[in-house]
């Protein structure tokens, strides 16, 4: 494993502003950390735990302030907070290249799935309004209304072997359950002193999973994740909406009509064609 890179910020107050990824947050969910140090303090930044959830983990020499943004009075409170966030950050980027499939539970009975091969490349996600799926010929969005399926072939994306990314970041746009939203809610949790997070064992549709229960003033969420890296579970507040999710089914066996647009859809190719 490669030495960590150090850097040390000399005891001068200073606010530091860095743009990079910070504990917890893939390139799905960078944000800005305004951070003051009260003494001199030491950041080591270890090796990212993959491309896509990269973590930073925080030596604290001395007290550790951070105005404007959060307080983090108990370092190593907020240190052990930062293993577990990395620990089902890890497990939900394994899962990014791996092949399988999940069917979800939905509020009011409804169902959602999702799918992913690693080969070839391609990842779906669908829910009882649409589905996305993205795969290396092609990005197909359809949307369902007043019974009808509309489908949108779209030229193919670079997804850097890991097609799930882009498919979480449209699901998000539609107010979706994905990992990294609930990995960002994971990691705010994480540097809010005041919260009370609470971390058990369960078993999800007949696999293990750790559960995180969270109680914080904006807003108390739980959530699971299974061993094999697949969100087992989320009750919560995502962009203001109350929602949740149960994992129903988990398999590592994919069926390929998971990728193909729904029985009877309307179906719009605006791929460029080549004479």
């Amino acid at each position: 494993m490669p030495s960590p890179a150090v850097r040390t910020v000399p005891w001068d107050p200073v606010t530091v502003t860095d743009g990079t990824d910070i504990p917890g947050f893939s390139v799905l969910n960078r944000q800005r950390v305004c951070v003051r140090w009260t003494r001199s303090t030491t950041l080591v930044v270890m090796p990212a735990v993959s491309t896509t959830l990269r973590m930073l983990s925080v030596s604290v020499i001395a007290s550790l302030t951070v105005t404007g943004c959060q307080t983090l009075d108990d370092a190593g409170r907020a240190l052990g907070r930062s293993d577990l966030v990395n620990d089902l950050a890890a497990r939900m980027d394994g899962a990014l290249t791996a092949t399988w499939a999940a069917d979800y539970q939905l509020p009011g009975g409804r169902t959602a799935s999702v799918a992913q091969t690693k080969t070839p490349l391609r990842s779906a996600y669908t829910w009882p309004d649409g589905k996305i799926t993205v795969t290396q010929e092609s990005v197909t969005r359809c949307e369902t209304s007043a019974g009808r399926t509309a489908c949108t072939v779209l030229p193919p994306e670079l997804t850097a072997g890991k097609p799930s990314v882009l498919v979480w970041t449209e699901a998000e746009k539609r107010g979706l359950v994905t990992p990294p939203a609930v990995m960002g809610l994971l990691t705010d949790a994480a540097l809010d002193p005041d919260a009370v997070i609470t971390q058990s064992d369960t078993t999800v549709a007949g696999h293990h999973a750790t559960c995180v229960d969270v109680k914080r003033s904006t807003g108390d969420f739980s959530t699971c994740v299974t061993t094999e890296g697949v969100l087992g579970s989320f009750s919560g507040t995502l962009a203001g909406t109350p929602t949740e999710v149960t994992l129903s089914r988990y398999t590592e066996s994919v069926d390929p009509a998971a990728f193909d647009v729904p029985a009877g859809a309307g179906v719009v190719d605006r791929r460029t064609v080549t004479p």
